[in-house]
C-alpha cells in the first residue's frame, strides 16, 4: 500500500531555534529554514541552496546533531517527507520495501514487526529518520542496516542528479558509509532521498545476537524468537540505558551514544591491555570484540568507566549541572534541561582526553558537529 503525503509546498522561515529540531536540544537558530514534504521538494531545496553558494544543513530527526549555540548561518533543510511503498513480498524474495527519507525510523520498525518482515527488529527504539540510517550504518543488539539495505537513492550534490546505489557501492562498515564520508562544501555530497529494505517475510527475528538481549529473552545467543518479543525486549534493555526519547526523562536528552566504539590494531589493544593490566591489576582486561578486518573492537562505554567518569558524572560541583553523563549509561552524554553546545562539548572534551590519559585511546565523537568542534 502506498502512503503519500499531502503538501502545499516547502514552508520557509527566518531565524528558527535549532534546538527543537534535535534529541540532544542545543543549537541557536537558522538564518533560514525550510521544511520540505516531498522528495520534489527536498531536491529542490538543496539545488536552491547550491546554486546560490551558501552554506547547507540537511536535517530529518536530529536525533545525531549537536549544533553550536550560534546557529546555523545558511540554509537549513528540514526533511519530513514521509512515505512507506511495499513493492513485493514473499516467502521467496522477502519484503522488498521503499521508504521516504523523513520516515519516522522506530515507526518503520513497529510496521515490519506487525507486518512479519524480519531484519530490523533489533534496531527498535532508535531515534532519528530513516533517511540517516544509512549515513551512519545505524546498528544496535546486532544488527546494522547495511544488512537489509538493498537500495539507497540520493541527490548527488556535484553531479546534480538522482542516483542509486546498491548495497555494495555504499561502503558500510562500522558506523560509516560513502555518504558520511563523502563531502562537499562543508557538508555531505549526497542527500539521502528513499531507501530500499530487503526484509525477511517471517514470524521469528532474525537470530539474537546480543548477549543481554539473549539473557533477557531466557533463549541462547542465535536463536530465533517472535518478533514482537524480539522488538519489547530490546525496547527494555534501550531503556534501562536511557536511550528511548521521553521529553521528562533528561537522561534521553542526549544523541544516544556520543563516542563510538573503538577499532584498533592488534598491538594498539595489546597496548590497551598493558595499561588496563598495570592500573586494575593482570585479572582485568578491557572487552574484545571481532572485526572483520583484522583489527579488535572494544568497548567505548568500558574505557570511560575505568577511566573514573561514572554515569551521572558532571564538570564542577554544581547539584543541578547543566550537562553530565547519564545517570544509565556513560556512553550517553545528556543535557540536563539548560545545557548549551558548549556544555556538551566541554564535557565531551574532559571525558574524551580523560580516556585517552589513562588508557591511550582517543575516542572519536559519534554526532555531527555543526559549527563546533570536540
Amino acid at each position: 500500500m502506498d502512503e503519500q503525503s499531502t503538501t502545499t509546498g516547502p514552508r520557509v522561515e527566518e531565524g528558527v531555534p535549532l534546538a527543537p529540531l534535535t534529541t540532544m536540544r542545543v543549537g541557536g537558530p537558522a538564518a533560514r529554514l525550510v521544511t520540505v514534504e516531498t522528495t520534489y521538494d527536498l531536491v529542490d531545496a538543496v539545488r536552491e541552496v547550491d546554486d546560490a553558494d551558501e552554506p547547507l544543513l540537511v536535517v530529518g530527526g536530529g536525533s545525531n546533531l549537536v549544533i553550536a549555540d550560534e546557529g546555523f548561518a545558511g540554509t537549513v533543510v528540514h526533511v519530513v517527507t514521509d512515505g512507506v511503498r511495499v513493492e513485493s513480498a514473499d516467502l521467496c524474495g522477502g519484503a522488498n520495501v521503499r521508504v521516504e527519507a523523513g520516515t519516522v525510523w522506530d515507526d518503520l520498525v513497529a510496521r515490519s514487526v506487525e507486518e512479519g518482515w524480519a531484519g530490523i527488529e533489533a534496531l527498535s527504539g532508535i531515534p532519528g529518520s530513516t533517511g540517516a540510517t544509512p549515513v551512519q550504518n545505524v546498528g544496535a543488539y546486532g544488527q546494522e542496516v547495511a544488512q537489509t539495505i538493498a537500495q539507497v537513492r540520493v541527490w548527488d550534490r556535484v553531479e546534480q542528479q538522482v542516483r542509486t546505489f546498491s548495497n555494495l557501492d555504499c561502503g558500510f562498515t562500522y558506523r560509516h558509509s560513502i555518504f558520511k564520508g563523502t563531502q562537499y562544501r562543508g557538508g555531505g555530497r549526497y542527500v539521502v532521498l528513499e531507501v530500499v529494505f530487503q526484509l525477511e517475510v517471517a514470524d521469528l527475528s532474525r537470530p539474537i545476537g546480543y548477549a543481554d538481549l539473549a539473557r533477557q529473552l531466557d533463549v541462547e545467543v542465535g536463536a530465533r524468537v517472535p518478533l514482537a518479543d524480539a522488538r519489547e525486549a530490546v525496547l527494555a534493555q534501550r531503556r534501562l540505558r536511557g536511550m528511548v526519547l521521553d521529553a521528562d526523562d533528561h537522561d534521553t536528552w542526549s544523541c544516544g551514544s556520543f563516542f563510538t566504539n573503538p577499532i584498533l590494531t592488534v598491538g594498539e589493544f595489546e597496548e590497551l591491555e598493558r595499561r588496563a593490566h598495570t592500573l586494575l591489576g593482570d585479572e582485568v582486561s578491557p572487552p574484545r570484540f571481532a572485526d572483520p578486518h583484522g583489527n579488535v573492537k572494544t568497548s567505548a562505554a568500558w574505557l570511560i568507566e575505568r577511566a573514573g567518569f561514572g554515569k551521572g558524572y558532571a564538570l564542577g560541583d554544581s547539584a543541578d549541572p547543566p550537562a553530565a553523563l547519564s545517570s544509565k549509561h556513560t556512553l550517553a552524554v545528556t543535557n540536563r534541561g539548560s545545557a548549551t553546545a558548549r556544555d556538551i562539548l566541554e564535557l565531551a572534551r574532559r571525558v574524551r582526553d580523560g580516556v585517552e590519559e589513562v588508557f591511550g585511546v582517543r575516542l572519536v565523537n559519534e554526532p555531527v558537529l555543526v559549527g563546533v568542534e570536540l
